[in-house]
């Protein structure tokens, strides 16, 4: 069982599960709505595997016992991604992310024959900003993001606080040895790479036409993220799944990439007639003008901008991770881009 399934990463989850074969229940808000499946029945349509829709609902207690029944892997991808224009970001943000992950691991509680879940996490409940590395040479699988709140980078409070509760629930089961499931976590950094559907949305998809539609062409800020190609994201739930020993929590970034890292990095492949940043802005600059340009405060300004990160992907390889150069995954991502129309070709 897939949640989420019309999602970024889960549809490249749901394609490699049916090209292998698998039978697959997909929940989805809405199953006859045909801009967020259509791309699945045709994945469906071309591969060995087995596809069946569902609704569910991440607040609707009751949604995902139907959907469960019979299955032995749980993934777990639903989550709210909203990065603004919400007023409470406890209710748009946190509570579905905490009730939902309840609402679907109670459901697996129910499910007798559940063996493994996989639960989509993020680096945001490894770290909350760039400041907690300090004293560290990189993030680890033992770091928590102890530094985020429903009023501070509250997206990231939402997935801290939702794999904290999953963990919280896999540890209170009981039962006889053998009948509980495992639980794996992925926790990928910002995720680029191309998407099965154009209906589906991710901050690095906005990065990238803010960068090709000259939005950033008088620079970006000095910020580092831990970049991962989807594609990986989505083995590493199947490695997870199908890994006897595969257990607790896996990192998932390929390599630390500043946003003019990404801008190089695009200039050289696609040429220098797209408006690409070429200068970082000054630090003082940003946090005098960032809030004014989106959902970005000051205090996040003051604790990420300028600083270093990293993180070991060592684990992550040892399950049988593979990645792919950055470069390949920004080429990928952006020749997608202007092939749906987002920028116009030059």
């Amino acid at each position: 069982m897939v949640t989420g399934a019309s999602g970024y990463i889960a549809g490249w989850i749901v394609r490699y599960l049916l090209e292998a074969g698998h039978t697959v229940h997909a929940t989805v808000r809405d199953p006859h709505k045909a801009a967020s499946v259509d791309h699945l029945h045709a994945i469906a349509d071309v591969t060995p595997g087995t596809l069946k829709l569902f609704k569910a609902d991440l607040l609707d207690a009751d949604s995902f016992d139907a959907p469960m029944a019979g299955c032995d892997v749980l993934m777990h991808t639903a989550s709210p991604f909203v990065l603004d224009g919400f007023t409470d970001a406890n209710e748009a943000l946190v509570r579905p992310a905490v009730e939902g992950t309840r609402n679907v691991l109670n459901a697996a509680n129910r499910c007798e024959t559940l063996k493994r879940v996989v639960l989509t996490s993020s680096v945001a409940s490894v770290y909350g900003d760039a400041t907690d590395m300090k004293g560290k040479s990189a993030f680890t699988e033992a770091d928590w993001n102890t530094t985020s709140t429903v009023d501070h980078n509250p997206y990231q409070y939402s997935k801290v606080a939702a794999e904290r509760e999953a963990w919280k629930i896999h540890d209170a089961q009981t039962g006889e040895p053998g009948s509980r499931w495992d639980l794996v976590t992925i926790n990928p950094g910002m995720v680029y790479g191309p998407s099965l559907t154009n209906a589906s949305h991710s901050a690095s998809i906005g990065t990238l036409l803010d960068m090709g539609r000259g939005k950033l062409r008088s620079g970006v800020p000095d910020l580092v993220y831990g970049m991962v190609d989807v594609r990986e994201v989505a083995q590493a739930h199947l490695l997870g799944a199908f890994t006897t020993e595969a257990e607790g929590r896996y990192i998932l970034v390929s390599e630390s990439v500043s946003m003019l890292d990404i801008a190089a990095s695009l200039r050289r492949q696609f040429g220098k007639q797209y408006p690409f940043p070429m200068m970082k802005v000054p630090k003082p600059v940003v946090w005098a003008v960032g809030p004014f340009m989106g959902p970005v405060t000051r205090k996040f300004i003051s604790r990420n901008v300028g600083y270093p990160l990293r993180f070991d992907n060592r684990r992550s390889q040892t399950l049988g991770v593979t990645y792919r150069p950055v470069d390949d995954t920004l080429r990928d991502h952006f020749e997608q881009v202007l092939e749906d129309g987002l920028v116009r070709r030059r």
